[in-house]
């Protein structure tokens, strides 16, 4: 099982925005969202990467990407009927392959040396089969994810066999049907924004659409059914992922970005003379 095309979507009315939006990645250079998410694909082994935009947004995101502009083939989704659709709308791109997929209002920041994506196509051209990257998140914040419900692989420290997938369930119904054995009290899986899948994904999402007669369609419950047809693993993942269409995500995401790279030192300094300056401020007033 090799892994050589990505898919990214980026055509939600809410975030045909933000993958064009310029940061300073940790080396200080000045890049798009689309762009960092391009080289994480590329540095995962990625020849081919789609990217999924709403119709007439295509020299927009072509201005944003420079020098990767020969790996890239927009796709459009000529309706607005949700993230499931959006990835629909690659199927024809991604053919027969499995694929690693990306969304494009997510930025994500490594703590380690091996990016997230690398790490997702390593365990999954092992493994044979999808797999997804997660997060253990308090139940709290569990109504803004999809989570899975599973048992860790025997051996392993990181990785899951995922049994079910609900999209934002409340609390009651995580303890009910999400439970993970060996997580921290009142914490579930939740999905971390980055996958592996297989082209089965298609057949089920078509599926789901059809039955819909046209409703806007999500990606959960299509994976929640292709985990009960085939081998679906989790990859438990510690990394930062910022949502740029959250409250102060973009910032979030930059200053991520800028402690962890080389001009760290330097933005300590001034933002410790910031709040020093802030602090005697308040205190004269």
């Amino acid at each position: 099982m090799k892994i050589k095309k990505a898919v990214i979507t980026a055509a939600g009315p809410a975030q045909r925005e933000l993958p064009i939006q310029s940061l300073i990645d940790r080396d200080g250079i000045k890049k798009t969202v689309l762009e960092l998410l391009i080289e994480e694909s590329i540095q995962a082994g990625m020849e081919e990467i789609g990217v999924v935009v709403f119709p007439g947004d295509e020299k927009n995101y072509a201005n944003a990407i420079g020098k990767y502009a020969s790996q890239v083939q927009f796709i459009p989704q000529e309706k607005p009927m949700g993230y499931g659709h959006s990835l629909l709308t690659a199927a024809d791109f991604v053919s027969d392959h499995p694929f690693l997929h990306l969304v494009g209002d997510h930025l994500y920041v490594n703590r380690t040396k091996k990016r997230c994506a690398r790490h997702l196509v390593e365990i999954a051209e092992k493994e044979e089969c999808a797999v997804s990257a997660v997060q253990p998140t308090r139940e709290s914040f569990i109504t803004n994810f999809g989570v899975i419900g599973g048992g860790r692989i025997p051996g392993s420290l990181d990785l899951y066999k995922i049994d079910r997938v609900i999209e934002k369930p409340t609390p009651t119904q995580a303890e009910q049907k999400l439970m993970v054995p060996g997580l921290r009290a009142g914490h579930y899986l939740c999905f971390f924004g980055m996958h592996v899948l297989t082209p089965a994904i298609f057949q089920l999402l078509d599926k789901e659409f059809r039955k819909n007669e046209g409703k806007i369609l999500g990606l959960s419950d299509a994976l929640n059914e292709l985990a009960g047809k085939e081998k679906y693993l989790a990859l438990e993942k510690n990394e930062l992922r910022f949502d740029m269409g959250a409250r102060y995500g973009l910032f979030k995401a930059q200053l991520a970005l800028a402690m962890s790279g080389k001009d760290r030192d330097r933005l300590m300094g001034e933002l410790l003379e910031f709040f020093t300056m802030k602090e005697l401020t308040t205190k004269e007033n």
